[in-house]
């Protein structure tokens, strides 16, 4: 897969709303003290999916043939999105 897609298709277009929706209804459910089931909401989604693009952007800067500094911030970006919205 082309860098370009699995950058911003991926991590932005779908990770970016994914995280954010499952971040609002682990909200949503704390404030419902459903302690459980935020945590569910919130990580059993997200986390697989965020390693499994920052995987996808990794390797398709690997075979980017471009400059070097766009796979290098793809990769940087991509891996500090994953561990932010990882963990929140």
């Amino acid at each position: 897969m082309p860098l370009a897609r699995a950058f911003w298709h991926w991590a932005v277009l779908v990770g970016l709303p994914l995280n954010l929706l499952a971040t609002f209804v682990s909200l949503l459910l704390l404030t419902q003290r459903e302690v459980g089931w935020a945590l569910v909401a919130g990580h059993v989604v997200t986390v697989p999916y965020n390693i499994l693009v920052a995987v996808g952007v990794w390797r398709a800067a690997t075979r980017y043939a471009g400059p070097r500094l766009l796979a290098d911030l793809a990769r940087a970006l991509t891996l500090a999105g994953a561990a932010v919205l990882s963990v929140v």
